[in-house]
């Protein structure tokens, strides 16, 4: 069972002061199955690998849990000593401690930074084949790539194992790379050698933190890394999603009436804001649409009504207002060709989402201002990089035309889930910031009726993908 994890870092070397372990030195570590042993293949100035080989004992592990009485051949004779399985996350756990928890001694200014790292797993068990691969690791950012191997090579009519090989490509922190291993490899698999109960739902919530709350498999995830305790998921998964002190991952819980909807009511501002946006998009000749941050659907109607666009997509971070989406589009009730042509979806916009590829243009309405301003590079990436749809339409507020309003309070937000909201410089600096990077251009429009010193009360940008940018920074 082996791992092994490579930087290009320069001095990559410095790999070693990361992981706490010198790269001149060949270590081995007992664990109650067998041993570990960590080596350096590789300790150059422009490249280092390290491994972490685990050589279990199948037959101590059973003698070790007095498996004597209850003994069967496949409690000796098994795939254990050469998967990765939760063995591995506890040789993580005992052996990478550290490095898992992300601190480093000598280098603690390197522990926080992202580093190009590829780990490698050799042989990786994958139930649910390349797919769920990809759909696992695939929105954390991760470039996914598998070589499946066969049952057996002499016998081809056997056809294939559920056996991987599998290389993870990112720039980012040890501690995160670590800490997604240590999390999904069990979830693969389906063994755990050790007794599952409250503490393994402790280290999934801990080890999940920032992250696992708005993978859009996280169900799956919670059932399989919790094995043969559907309670204990359950509990998992409502603790999740109870994390709205989070509010980076979740962009709104829901879209129910409230400030932000009484305000702008009066002046009809949310029916003109879906006209601007429904004209933008119809304007661009696009046919396939995505509506990112869908909420409860309400551009979704609109766009249904219009016959140019043939596939339209809506995505949001909240399953409650999905389900509200479903009923009040009357999903179950359409005619099956206009069924055909409206899908939800559950995910987040701070992960890579490869089912966002391939459409023409996508509409964010009002929900920017609900991310924490950190997580705004996520969501940047996440839609002009990844998904990068030729047009994108994106409306937020305009923080200047609040005074208009004598029942907002000075300084408040129009809604108690904004975590900022723009003045016009501000949103035209950023916009303009983002197109320049990205490889688009943007033209800025009013929405609603203009005050002659402060502007619309809703500000839209229309980002348009530059043909010649091929190669965009990452």
């Amino acid at each position: 069972m082996l791992l092994s994890i490579s930087t290009t870092h320069r001095p990559a070397t410095d790999l070693g002061y990361l992981l706490h372990k010198n790269p001149a030195r060949c270590q081995s570590f007992p664990l109650s199955f067998g041993n570990a042993h960590l080596f350096y293949p590789v300790a150059a100035e422009d490249r280092c690998t390290v491994a972490l080989l685990l050589d279990v004992d199948p037959v101590g592990m059973v003698r070790g849990r007095g498996g004597i009485s209850q003994s069967v051949l496949a409690q000796y004779v098994n795939d254990r000593p050469y998967v990765a399985s939760s063995l591995m996350s506890v040789a993580i756990a005992q052996v990478l401690g550290p490095a898992l928890d992300g601190r480093s001694k000598e280098r603690p200014e390197l522990a926080g930074t992202a580093i190009p790292l590829v780990a490698s797993l050799e042989v990786l068990p994958c139930r649910g084949g390349e797919t769920f691969l990809h759909d696992i690791f695939g929105p954390l950012g991760y470039e996914v790539h598998a070589v499946r191997y066969p049952l057996d090579e002499n016998f081809a009519d056997w056809g294939p194992s559920p056996y991987y090989s599998v290389t993870l490509s990112k720039t980012t922190t040890l501690s995160e790379l670590l800490t997604h291993l240590y999390v999904l490899i069990p979830v693969f698999d389906n063994f755990k050698h050790y007794y599952v109960g409250q503490e393994e739902m402790d280290k999934l919530l801990k080890h999940g933190e920032g992250w696992l709350a708005s993978h859009p498999r996280r169900e799956a995830i919670a059932h399989r890394y919790l094995k043969h305790a559907p309670s204990l998921a359950r509990q998992a998964l409502a603790r999740l999603a109870e994390q709205d002190d989070e509010p980076a991952e979740e962009l709104v819980e829901a879209r129910s009436e409230g400030r932000e909807e009484t305000l702008e009511k009066s002046i009809s501002l949310n029916e003109q804001r879906l006209g601007e946006v429904v004209a933008v998009l119809k304007a661009s000749g696009a046919k396939r649409i995505l509506d990112l941050g869908c909420g409860e659907g309400k551009l979704l109607r609109e766009l249904l009504k219009e016959k140019q666009f043939e596939e339209i997509v809506g995505m949001d971070v909240a399953v409650r207002v999905l389900e509200i989406a479903k009923d009040r589009l009357r999903l179950d009730d359409l005619p099956p060709r206009q069924k055909d042509r409206i899908r939800l979806l559950h995910g987040s916009l701070m992960y890579r989402d490869k089912r966002l590829a391939g459409f023409e243009a996508a509409a964010v309405v009002e929900v920017v201002e609900h991310l924490d301003p950190p997580r705004l590079a996520a969501f940047e990436r996440v839609v002009f990089e990844c998904a990068r749809p030729a047009t994108i339409v994106l409306t937020t507020p305009n923080r200047e035309y609040n005074v208009t309003w004598p029942n907002l309070a000075a300084g408040a937000f129009r809604h108690e889930d904004h975590r900022f909201e723009w003045t016009r410089e501000e949103f035209q600096t950023w916009a303009k910031g983002v197109a320049g990077r990205f490889g688009y251009t943007v033209e800025f429009r009013a929405v609603g009726l203009e005050h002659p010193d402060l502007g619309s009360p809703t500000q839209m940008g229309i980002f348009c993908r530059v043909e010649a940018a091929d190669d965009v920074p990452t």
